[in-house]
């Protein structure tokens, strides 16, 4: 079963807090364990504990809850005393699953300093705000009234007040966290939505931040929604102008830009029905395809670069009516963003650090509706909005960092959410930072070439402008798909 419409998700007032002094040490004591992403993936050895934390940090409202921590321990027996932390993207996924996954890419890293892992509140193992649906209430079109419907259902289901999982409630709890495992300072790595919650992190926390990587860079004063649709129609637009002048890649999908305009124009008229297999049970299932379900399916193809390899060869496939390889991406895109996000808490951070900045008068409709995506989700997450209670957002939130701590950005240059414009946005601030763009690269850096080392590179030495990054030249880009048996050799 689908665990959310597609509509439901971005992939991003009660009084502010107000920064105190230093924190109070809380009880957090580790154990042996062992972290995975899941049944049948390698498990890792790490030490693990759980750390209570107030749901209201005002006191207003009463009630606690957990924080499911995890150390994954350096190789080095005299390891630096500041570790580094991975925060996870969504807004939604937890960063142990998030670290589990990726945890190839800290190794060198490792080497010398811990790994400090923390369910953000409201993901993962840390009071998830988590949302299922029926699966007749995910059949349908868009419409404010369906969305509603569901945002009223998931507010009903969850198990604590939404108001209170947002950004500059989670930053506390990191701190606390800091404080109470004697850390002197951390190194943050955040991505995506991670790096909005690295950012403020650093702006509330400086003394307590010694360097800072930011991955796919949402810059505080940007409010994501309004601009997803352009982005990545842009995106898209430079994926299939790379297969034209390709010339294997054009051989094989001639006026593949053509092709997925008129795609696009036609299920926007109308649905087309196919039977797609269950990617749990290989059953076959029938979908009603539209423009939702185009938009959610090309753009998370669009996020990296191996998938994006395969978007011209699914799009040529659907413009000779064969939707099933689009169908079936889209319904694998549907359970892994269910299995990974946390609904609820996505919504609590949209609802109260995006959505309410929006200016109607700035939203480029004319604009959204001649993109793949159209103006879907921008509508769906004003109608979440409309009822879903805002929580506490902190004075200054919405500004730039201003800072000299030692800031490395890194973005895709064909990233379909996060241009490196929005890097170079965050930069205008930051007097110690560097950005690096790779190279025909989609969403998040960390997996790509050589970014790793240079990652742990500055992590040691904490100087960006040191940073030898020639090695991005070199990166491998994914040959594009030709057939269902892969790129040429």
């Amino acid at each position: 079963m689908l665990k959310a419409p597609p509509v439901l998700f971005a992939v991003l007032t009660l009084a502010s807090l107000t920064p105190g002094g230093a924190a109070v040490a809380e009880s957090l004591t580790l154990q042996d364990c062992r972290i995975s992403a899941g049944p049948g993936a390698p498990s890792i050895e790490a030490r693990c504990g759980r750390l209570a934390r107030p749901l209201d940090p005002g006191g207003a409202v009463a009630g606690e809850i957990e924080l499911r921590v995890a150390v994954v321990p350096a190789l080095n027996l005299t390891p630096e005393p500041d570790p580094l932390l991975p925060i996870a993207g969504g807004p939604g996924q937890g960063s142990v699953d998030f670290y589990t996954s990726y945890s190839f890419a800290f190794e060198s890293v490792r080497r010398n300093r811990d790994i400090l892992l923390i369910d953000q509140r409201g993901t993962g193992e840390s009071a998830t705000m988590n949302c299922e649906f029926d699966e007749d209430l995910i059949d349908g079109e868009f419409s404010t009234e369906l969305t509603i419907e569901y945002t009223e259902e998931c507010l009903q289901q969850l198990p604590y007040d939404p108001r209170f999982f947002t950004t500059s409630v989670a930053v506390a709890d990191i701190e606390a966290v800091r404080v109470a495992l004697g850390y002197p300072a951390l190194n943050l790595y955040g991505v995506s939505y991670g790096s909005r919650v690295a950012q403020h992190f650093a702006r509330r926390y400086p003394d307590a931040t010694r360097t800072l990587i930011i991955d796919g860079v949402v810059p505080p004063q940007i409010s994501l929604g309004p601009e997803i649709a352009l982005e990545s129609q842009k995106a898209v637009d430079r994926i299939l102008a790379r297969c034209a002048g390709d010339e294997a890649c054009n051989e094989h999908f001639p006026g593949v830009a053509d092709t997925f305009a008129g795609i696009v124009a036609s299920l926007k008229t109308a649905p087309v029905t196919i039977q797609v297999p269950d990617p749990s049970t290989g059953r076959l299932q029938e979908l009603n395809f539209g423009s939702g379900e185009l938009a959610t399916a090309i753009r998370l193809l669009a996020y990296h670069p191996n998938s994006i390899a395969l978007l011209p060869l699914l799009i040529d496939e659907a413009g000779k009516g064969n939707f099933v390889p689009l169908g079936s991406q889209f319904m694998m895109t549907m359970i892994s963003m269910g299995d990974a996000l946390s609904l609820g808490m996505h919504n609590a951070v949209m609802c109260t650090e995006d959505v309410p900045f929006y200016d109607p008068d700035g939203i480029d409709y004319d604009g959204l509706e001649a993109t793949y995506m159209g103006a879907l989700q921008v509508d769906a997450l004003q109608a979440i909005c409309s009822i879903w209670p805002a929580g506490p957002i902190d004075d200054g939130f919405k500004t730039a960092l201003q800072t000299d701590i030692p800031v490395l950005l890194l973005s895709g240059d064909a990233d379909p959410i996060t241009p490196p414009r929005y890097a170079d946005l965050a930069a205008v601030d930051l007097g110690n930072a560097r950005h690096l763009v790779g190279a025909h690269q989609g969403h998040g850096q960390l997996g790509v070439g050589c970014t790793p080392r240079l990652i742990a590179r500055f992590v040691e030495g904490a100087d960006p402008a040191a940073l030898d990054a020639s090695c991005l030249e070199r990166s491998f880009v994914m040959p594009f798909f030709l057939d269902f048996s892969g790129p040429n050799p």
